[in-house]
């Protein structure tokens, strides 16, 4: 019979990867200090064009100005990723980021700073991340056994909730207090000492297969992904989520409107507080194997979650309801992450990571001008709890359209089973 601490111990992260991986330790170090830094930026940016132009319109607008740089680089970042060394795409791309930060630094210390570098760096920020972000995705399988990517997954999970928890959250103390930037001097800071921790990850050389960067090479990676209808669905549920549900663009006018500005650091918090607390307890994702399920119904709840927030009147109640959305939301990346990476094969990782950054990235820059347009016209509060209806009812239908995705499991889908016999064979 399973005592108290046993079922306790089952809730707790998987650490297999942790001790196993020399590289996945360094990789999440990096990731917790810079997710930290990212986040301060991530409150400041709005909260400075807020005080600019005092327009949700104009906030909202930053959706719109790194959409197309996240879509082109975001899908030649993949073919880069498949054609090049991830390491030194990572470290580059890092480096950038950090140079981006010290340009908002600059902006801010100025008598009078101006509203058009701040749509520049978000602009050149989305480009820089795009091209990041598939090598990290396509580095993860790498570095990890394929048994361990669950575990994984939901470890790295855990990696962006710490920094995202911790980041609004002091970023709201920051600003009132100590000024923009000091908030985008600390994002420097963390650029800088997570390039050094990335120096030393071990080369990560294409592999022998992989086409290299060409209009070609994108278009074979779509058509798999096409060819795929469970991944399919991973994709198109997470942007309609995000794409009706995301309601931060509005975040400061809710605070606003509900007479607490104080709230806003915790509010941009709790959807990264309700992710921490799934990665502390997320043992038992790694005992669960119908993965596009819990994809689907987790991507529902979010919506529900959100809806309900946009009709709350206590504050307190709403900054409950958006953790319990940040819960949901967490649940469905940690399955998709896991559907990724336990079918796709490496030649192909790269090109797949891109296609998956567009499907979580575009919909919140979406959402972002869906959300800010929406509150201009009809209201904030309005904006939110429709977003969140939208959103659930666009899931329930897509996931009647794709039923392989909610017939996935992970035990028996022919691509898991054949990348896992590649995978064990490799290591022998």
């Amino acid at each position: 019979m399973p005592t108290d601490g046993s079922r306790l111990r089952a809730l707790l992260p998987d650490l297999a990867p942790w001790h196993a991986s020399a590289d996945f330790r360094r990789l999440w170090l990096a990731g917790v200090i810079t997710n930290f830094g990212t986040f301060l930026t991530f409150v400041a940016l709005p909260v400075q064009l807020k005080d600019l132009t005092g327009s949700a319109a104009a906030v909202g607008a930053i959706g719109a100005v790194e959409l197309l740089p996240l879509i082109v680089f975001g899908l030649y970042g993949g073919a880069l990723a498949d054609a090049y060394d991830k390491r030194k795409l990572i470290l580059s791309t890092e480096a950038g980021q950090g140079l981006l930060s010290a340009v908002l630094l600059l902006n801010a210390l100025l008598p009078r700073p101006a509203v058009w570098p701040l749509y520049v760096v978000a602009a050149l920020s989305s480009a820089l991340g795009a091209l990041q972000r598939p090598a990290l995705d396509a580095l993860v399988p790498r570095i990890v056994a394929h048994d361990h990517l669950p575990a994984a997954a939901s470890l790295n999970s855990l990696r962006w909730t710490v920094g995202g928890v911790a980041g609004p959250a002091v970023a709201g103390v920051v600003v009132a207090y100590a000024g923009l930037g000091a908030a985008y001097g600390a994002d420097l800071v963390t650029f800088v000492v997570s390039v050094v921790l990335g120096l030393g990850l071990a080369a990560s050389p294409a592999a022998h297969e992989a086409a290299k960067p060409s209009l070609r090479s994108i278009a074979e990676g779509a058509r798999y992904a096409w060819s795929r209808k469970e991944l399919l669905g991973t994709y198109v549920v997470d942007i309609a989520a995000m794409l009706f549900a995301m309601p931060l663009a509005v975040l400061p006018f809710l605070a606003d409107e509900l007479r607490a500005p104080w709230s806003l650091g915790l509010m941009y918090a709790s959807f990264p507080a309700g992710a921490l607390v799934v990665s502390l307890t997320g043992g038992w994702t790694s005992r669960i194997h119908r993965h596009g399920r819990m994809v689907v119904l987790s991507a529902a709840a979010w919506g529900l979650a959100v809806a309900a927030a946009g009709v709350a009147g206590n504050v307190w109640l709403v900054l409950l309801l958006l953790t319990l959305g940040g819960a949901f939301d967490m649940v469905s990346g940690i399955f998709r992450g896991a559907m990724w990476n336990q079918t796709i094969p490496d030649e192909l990782r790269g090109r797949l990571a891109g296609i998956e950054l567009l499907s979580y990235s575009v919909g919140p820059q979406l959402g972002q001008v869906r959300s800010g347009g929406m509150a201009a016209w009809r209201g904030v509060r309005t904006s939110v709890w429709s977003g969140g209806l939208l959103c659930t009812g666009a899931v329930a239908l897509l996931a009647l359209c794709l039923p392989g995705l909610m017939r996935y499991d992970a035990r028996t889908n022919e691509h898991a089973v054949r990348l896992r016999a590649r995978r064990t064979g490799a290591a022998v």
